[in-house]
């Protein structure tokens, strides 16, 4: 079902494995060309372009664009309770470990009267966006808002497509979610049209431009957000979901399979990929997934994504050239199953997240284990981190100083002041020692 890519016996710069490692056929390049014009046609026609792609792509038309709160208060009262219990405990260990990424204020003092205070501040308004295609995530709702809302963001907003079979609503996961976690704005609009109204605005629903538009979607999603970069902050483009598995013979074949097909089921273009030095797990992880694919509920989309370009089993000769495939890969999630797992941690740069061990699963991280499960992908862990509470925060540098530490000053500044051929600059600071001057 998985092709094999085999890269042992051959020194490969980094250049050549980006070039060789399993990627989706569809680039981010091209959905940009094939989003700009939805973006652009809500941002000249809004609320009338939105109901256009809404018939279009979600089949709905005539729906509330504006979720009305009480149908939001409605739908968690159907919720199951099993499945509130998971999400109230999700929204719990997200609490926990969110806090840990807001930074403390610190303080630099470099004299008496001269000091700098680095202090982080939320954006005011943030748009979260919740797929909901062929699957629903409340999970994602809780991993964007828990993060902003513990930032201290103050306005959130929430969209996620429309369902036919819904009246016209979200998905009822979503409205679940949205509850459990007091979004009280909520929008019925998917994909790129609903990054262009975070973008831009639409004030024929109410919708207020925000500052920063998370969370994730399909390689579409993903492109709108580049579209829209520049107007608004992004999180990361994160397309659809990829995993990357490094292992080695003493790894628990079935455990590989099963991760594999876990992120297979995601969607047709999900990408899973195994990266290995023994021939021998490559061929016991194929046995099983041959097996274990063939009965799972999305057997059909497994089977297409797990046999798409964008996944593979990939063997190299050792686990340190495991790794260097890994970091040109840049995968959205890691896991790490071997002998040696801090060895091979060791060797890790780019990874959007990391799962070590054998009883580590992405899906863990997915719903319970306390971090964020909305991360970069195509590559781009290469420069971009996941969401976090940081993404909501800006550090800002607030200097004060006072006239004796300013005057101590003066030389240097002049120096580099001339230096540059900009004196203005320096005699910005002279001019509060002039005669005269009792300027604090």
């Amino acid at each position: 079902m998985m092709r094999t890519i085999d890269l042992r016996g051959r020194a490969l710069s980094r250049d050549e494995l980006l070039k060789l490692v399993p990627r989706a056929a569809v680039s981010a390049e091209i959905a940009v060309e094939r989003v700009r014009p939805l973006v652009a046609d809500v941002a000249a026609r809004g609320e009338a372009a939105l109901r256009d792609q809404a018939r279009e792509f979600d089949r709905v038309d005539g729906h509330l664009l504006r979720v009305p709160s009480e149908s939001i208060a409605d739908a968690l009262r159907n919720c199951p309770p099993a499945v509130e219990a998971a999400l109230r405990e999700l929204i719990e260990r997200l609490r926990l470990g969110s806090s840990a990424q807001v930074p403390e204020e610190q303080v630099t003092r470099f004299a008496d009267g001269a000091v700098i205070r680095q202090r982080w501040q939320p954006v005011s308004r943030v748009g979260l966006y919740a797929p909901g295609g062929k699957a629903a995530y409340p999970s994602s709702v809780a991993m964007n808002a828990i993060a902003a809302q513990t930032a201290g963001v103050p306005s959130l907003a929430l969209a996620s497509p429309a369902q036919a079979d819904n009246a016209g609503l979200p998905h009822p996961a979503v409205l679940w979610a949205a509850a459990l976690c007091g979004i009280e704005e909520v929008y019925a609009i998917g994909g790129a049209g609903a990054i262009a109204a975070f973008a831009h605005g639409v004030p024929a629903i109410g919708l207020d431009a925000v500052d920063v538009v998370t969370g994730p979607g399909n390689v579409f999603v993903a492109a709108a957000k580049r579209v829209v970069t520049g107007l608004v902050g992004i999180d990361a483009e994160a397309g659809t979901t990829e995993i990357l598995v490094i292992a080695d013979a003493s790894a628990e074949a079935g455990f590989v399979a099963a991760d594999l097909i876990s992120q297979a089921e995601h969607d047709e273009a999900a990408a899973s990929v195994l990266v290995t030095d023994s021939e021998e797990l490559a061929q016991r992880v194929a046995a099983e997934i041959a097996s274990r694919a063939a009965a799972t509920r999305h057997a059909g989309r497994v089977a297409e994504a797990l046999s798409g370009p964008q996944s593979g089993i990939v063997l190299v000769d050792d686990l340190r050239a495991a790794a260097r495939v890994s970091n040109a890969y840049g995968p959205e999630h890691l896991e790490i199953q071997t002998r040696d797992d801090a060895a091979v941690l060791a060797e890790i740069t780019d990874a959007g997240a990391i799962f070590v061990g054998g009883y580590t699963p992405v899906s863990l991280g997915d719903y319970l284990a306390g971090s964020n499960h909305v991360l970069p992908t195509g590559g781009t862990a290469r420069f971009a981190s996941g969401l976090g509470a940081h993404t909501f925060l800006r550090p800002q540098q607030i200097v004060s100083y006072d006239r004796a530490a300013l005057r101590d000053l003066e030389e240097p500044l002049r120096a580099l002041a001339e230096a540059e051929g900009l004196p203005a600059h320096a005699d910005a600071v002279s001019a509060r020692f002039e005669t005269g001057k009792k300027s604090s």
